[in-house]
Formats: structure tokens, C-alpha cells, sequence
């Protein structure tokens, strides 16, 4: 019976170790997504901030009745576009994204909020929840490309385009770097230059220029039912990127956290191995001696 415990304790050493050899390859996997979404992701935050730099700019010169995207809606209704991973383990990246979720839908009231979820673990909260989703967008987050996050954008325009909401935002994680990742709320429609955009993700100012007079041909609601909608999709998927390296850098931390966690119960584990192996031999030896002393005392 006394080698029973060790033999237990032994067994919950390997189930351990295998574990977290599953662990650090996860790791070393979410470490190697992280690398290209976040070259990705810093590639395009210069076109982003270029292109809504420019919406600042055709904003000092143009009437926003000149366009339904700079204009506000009469509409009382909300949609949300929330980004998430398709897939878990990744600390508490989607647990964030949803939580600044639900205080939307709380701020604008259920009966008026309809949700779009591009990825499949905020599409699965929201059908709990119960609340109403309008669309999802699945295996778009993990490795995204223009064309396949392209149709978010194009909703979100048309919708807004037809008055069916007065206000489009999303919800996503802002990448800041390897260990800290935020989440954020950005107002998408009607087009304005958010704060954080004016300054740039860095945190750095972005010059003041003089206004320009522009000149439109053939008229500037052509030319901006040309460029608006591309600039609200290209914020989408700069959104879209920030997102999917916040996704990759917290489940890397996340497998981290879960390697040396596993590691420590293996330490400990084996201290106890070591403990209950060591009171078997010396109940054994105890045994032995007292056998030794009966048979001497019947001699």
C-alpha cells in the first residue's frame, strides 16, 4: 500500500508533462502568428492614419450634407460590429471584447442594438445571450486578408447608406505591444477622426497642416461615393489586423502562463514523489527491523 501513493503521484507527473509540452508548442505556434500580424498590423496604421487624414481634411472643405457618411442619421437604432477569435485559449482577449460589448448594448439598449460578429466566439456569446445578431463573419480573424474582411465594411456602408442605423462601432483589441493588448471601442459611421487616430496609435502628434481648398470633378458627391466607402472598409480591416495580433500575443501569453504553471506542479509534484517514496522505504525499514526483533525474541 505504501507505494501505491507514489506510483499515483507518478502517473500525474507525466499526464503533467505531457501537457505542457503541449503548452509550449502552442506557445512557440501563437509566437510565430504574432510576428507576421503584427508586422501586418504596423504596415498599414500609416495608410490608415493617411486615409483618415484625409477624411479631416475633405471635412474642412465639404458640407457633410454633401455625403450620407459624414452625416448623422435619424435613426435611434445602434449596430455594433464586434471582432473576436475564432478560436479560444487566448487568455482574456475575447472575455474584454465582450464585456465592452455588453456595456454598448447596455448604453443603447438591447431593442435598438443589432450586433455583427466577425469571429466564431463572439457569433456563440452572443446566441447565449440571446441578443440579436444580424450577421456573422466566421474564419475571417485568424489570418485575415482585404478580400476576406472586405464584406464587413460593405455592410456596415449599406446599412447606414439605407438610414437603418444611426451609428456604426466596433469593438476591438488595440495591439499595443507583446504583453499589453486593450480594448476598444471605435466609432466608425457617421466619418470623423477619432482622437486616437488624430494623435496616431503611438501616441504621437500628427502636424497640423493648412487647409487646402480642393477641387472636385466631376462633383464632390462623386468623388466622395468613391472614397468614403473605401476608407471606411480599410478602417475596418486595419481593425481587423489590430485584433488578430492582440489575438495571437495573448494566447502566446496565455500558453506561457499555462507552461510555467504546469512546470511549478511538476515541482511540486515531485517533492511529493520524492516525500512518499521516502516515508515508504522507512515504513519498510520499520517493518523489517520489527519482523527482525519478533523472530530474535522467540528464539
Amino acid at each position: 500500500m505504501a507505494l501505491q501513493q507514489p506510483r499515483a503521484i507518478k502517473g500525474r507527473i507525466k499526464s503533467v508533462r505531457n501537457t505542457r509540452k503541449i503548452t509550449k508548442a502552442m506557445e512557440l505556434v501563437a509566437a510565430s502568428k504574432m510576428r507576421r500580424a503584427v508586422q501586418n498590423t504596423l504596415a498599414t496604421r500609416p495608410y490608415t492614419r493617411a486615409a483618415w487624414e484625409a477624411v479631416r481634411s475633405v471635412g474642412l472643405v465639404t458640407d457633410a450634407s454633401h455625403h450620407a457618411l459624414l452625416s448623422q442619421n435619424d435613426s435611434d437604432r445602434t449596430l455594433i460590429i464586434m471582432i473576436t477569435s475564432d478560436r479560444g485559449l487566448a487568455g482574456g482577449f475575447n472575455t474584454n471584447v465582450l464585456r465592452q460589448t455588453m456595456g454598448l448594448i447596455k448604453k443603447y439598449g438591447a431593442e435598438k442594438t443589432d450586433v455583427v460578429c466577425a469571429g466564431r466566439k463572439g457569433a456563440d456569446a452572443m446566441r447565449r445571450a440571446g441578443m440579436k445578431m444580424v450577421a456573422a463573419f466566421m474564419d475571417v480573424t485568424s489570418k485575415p486578408t482585404f478580400e476576406q474582411v472586405l464584406p464587413i465594411g460593405r455592410f456596415a456602408v449599406e446599412a447606414y447608406l439605407r438610414g437603418e442605423y444611426g451609428r456604426v462601432v466596433i469593438a476591438y483589441t488595440d495591439y499595443v505591444s507583446a504583453v499589453t493588448q486593450k480594448s476598444n471601442i471605435f466609432d466608425l459611421l457617421p466619418l470623423a477622426v477619432p482622437e486616437e487616430l488624430e494623435k496616431g496609435t503611438g501616441g504621437t502628434e500628427v502636424e497640423n497642416q493648412p487647409t487646402i481648398e480642393y477641387l472636385f470633378e466631376p462633383s464632390p458627391k462623386e468623388v466622395l461615393d468613391r472614397l468614403l466607402p473605401r476608407i471606411v472598409e480599410a478602417a475596418v480591416f486595419h481593425l481587423v489586423l489590430e485584433s488578430t495580433a492582440s489575438e495571437h500575443s495573448s494566447r502566446m501569453l496565455a500558453m506561457r502562463n499555462a507552461s510555467d504553471a504546469a512546470r511549478d506542479m511538476i515541482d511540486a509534484l515531485t517533492l511529493s514523489f520524492n516525500q512518499a517514496r521516502q516515508a515508504g522505504i522507512t515504513k519498510e525499514i520499520a517493518e523489517i527491523a520489527g519482523g527482525k526483533a519478533a523472530l530474535e525474541n522467540k528464539s
